[in-house]
């Protein structure tokens, strides 16, 4: 019992630790873009400027509006002190309109995982879950085409830089590691296995950002016609996989649309029909596309002799392409002796046990905690739905 109550006050410790970390550092994301956008208006370089700003406002609108329509739908089911006194004084909707909705998130999720216990754990559960996604909306709105201009802005000088692409693989593991609590034990998802996770994200997203920027690097205006045609496709994906993840069916488009922004970089699952054979289609598409691009790249490198000396199509191709063909194999391998198959291992529901009184147990009635858990479980709604879904979906 005593051995028990110290994994779960580390693994508390841990969860506050990790959510103020990441508070911290993306506080220290916002004070990078403004520096960025500063320089570039320095050196005179307006219409990098321009891109970046649209790529900051765009991202943190989109983010606001998910983070709004999540609240929208649980609020009054689930709360912590700091969203029951915006709530109270009506800040909710200026602190989001103020784009500062998932700042309220961050706060409120910190504050809670410090002051958790055993009963309200299931609530800072479904809180982290929706931060996290925001948060994974954040890095492939914003970071990813950020890292992709960049790379294009210093690949025209000739240089190549590999390791920014961690930021990206580091946001997707931080999801990977939010979804652990659905297991039966949360600590059967070792750091062995998150290692794993992150390395084969990293080695397959690495060559998709490179490409994007090398083609970017020589043919700028043809990158957006590349996005927006790629990108429409891969919506309409989505919707063919009859997603169902928002409260209503017109903002259900807006998360397809976020989906397809996802995909553009990364796989994300969706669905938890024929999963195999959709990762299959998806990584040979991308590598055709991929190959593509530096096919692109390539041949106006032989154009532009200049650039020959310092990026050699011979070896950065390859290159490439081999750190891609290992992150696939890698991700063969954690799917073969890391993964959690949902067909094996019973998924913790989120309507069982203190999840289900979680969901139950309003602050506004007589109910004790007790009598909440012998309710007849609810239809699930909001973010306990969306949380069993994602569950569902990571654990095929």
């Amino acid at each position: 019992m005593v051995e028990t109550q110290e994994r779960f006050t580390l693994f508390h410790l841990l969860e506050y630790l990790f959510t103020l970390v990441g508070l911290l550092l993306f506080l220290l994301d916002i004070a990078l873009d403004i520096w960025t956008v500063v320089s570039f208006y320095q050196d005179g370089a307006y219409v990098y400027m321009a891109v970046m700003i649209f790529l900051l406002l765009g991202s943190s609108v989109l983010l606001q509006v998910f983070s709004w329509l999540w609240y929208s739908d649980s609020l009054e089911k689930i709360e912590t002190k700091v969203e029951t006194f915006a709530k109270r004084h009506l800040l909710i909707k200026p602190f989001h309109f103020l784009q500062l909705g998932v700042y309220l998130r961050s706060i409120s999720t910190t504050h809670f995982l410090r002051h958790t216990n055993s009963f309200t754990e299931g609530v800072a559960v479904y809180l982290n879950h929706d931060l996290q996604m925001l948060r994974l909306f954040e890095t492939f709105s914003e970071s990813a085409p950020q890292l992709t201009l960049m790379m294009s802005i210093i690949l025209q000088r000739g240089e190549l830089e590999l390791t920014t692409a961690a930021a990206i693989a580091s946001s997707v593991t931080m999801y990977h590691r939010s979804m652990r609590i659905y297991l039966p034990e949360k600590h059967k998802m070792s750091w062995i296995s998150t290692g794993v996770y992150f390395l084969w994200n990293l080695l397959v997203i690495i060559p998709r950002v490179t490409a994007l920027a090398l083609f970017c690097s020589v043919l700028p205006c043809y990158i957006i016609a590349h996005f927006l045609s790629l990108w429409m496709l891969l919506v309409l994906v989505a919707w063919s996989q009859k997603t169902d993840h928002m409260k209503s069916p017109g903002w259900e488009w807006l998360f397809r649309a976020a989906v397809g922004l996802i995909w553009y970089f990364c796989w994300f699952n969706v669905t938890k029909k024929s999963i195999k054979l959709k990762m299959v289609l998806y990584y040979s598409f991308m590598a055709l596309d991929t190959v593509m691009l530096l096919g692109f790249w390539c041949w106006k490198v032989f154009e532009y002799a200049g650039c020959w000396s310092s990026l050699n199509p011979y070896k950065v191709i390859p290159t490439l392409l081999g750190l891609y063909v290992t992150g696939i194999l890698l991700k063969m391998i954690y799917y073969r002796c890391f993964h959690s198959n949902g067909d094996r291992e019973k998924i913790t529901e989120p309507t069982e046990g203190k999840y289900r009184r979680a969901a139950a147990y309003d602050m506004d009635t007589d109910l004790t905690p007790e009598d909440a858990a012998a309710a007849p479980a609810q239809p699930l709604t909001g973010v306990l739905k969306r949380s069993r879904t994602m569950a569902a979906n990571f654990y095929f």
